[in-house]
């Protein structure tokens, strides 16, 4: 197995150029283990040459959603995150949901409730 087999193509969602916020921390950490990253946020900007874009972007092949979003902001990502057939959701402190959690493993869909920065630190990611 090549090294790059292992590395996860991840969708920050949250994902905001104000540093100190954890989903900044997070794109930056997952770029320096190698991951590919897409960014999605309530604005554009940009991390590292990666564009942050808003809406539904046309995206392919992503391994993994780490979500830095609360609950109360979910709803409107729901069928758009299933449309993506992720094989796994992170849920990071603070984006919890088990009605979202639900459905999601009701389409096949691994979730976790960890921290993706924990996660990356440890090797468990």
């Amino acid at each position: 197995m090549t090294m790059n087999a292992q590395k996860k193509k991840t969708l920050i969602v949250g994902a905001t150029a104000k540093a100190g916020r954890y989903a900044n921390l997070a794109a930056y950490r997952l770029l320096q283990h190698g991951h590919t990253i897409e960014l999605l946020g309530s604005r554009e900007g940009d991390i590292e040459g990666h564009p942050i874009r808003t809406g539904e972007p046309d995206l392919q092949g992503i391994d993994t959603v780490t979500m830095y979003v609360g609950p109360q902001n979910q709803p409107k990502l729901y069928e758009y995150i299933k449309r993506l057939k992720p094989k796994r959701v992170i849920f990071n402190p603070g984006a919890e949901n088990p009605e979202f959690d639900k459905q999601l493993r009701a389409e096949g869909v691994e979730t976790i409730e960890a921290c993706t920065l924990v996660m990356l630190s440890v090797g468990t990611y």
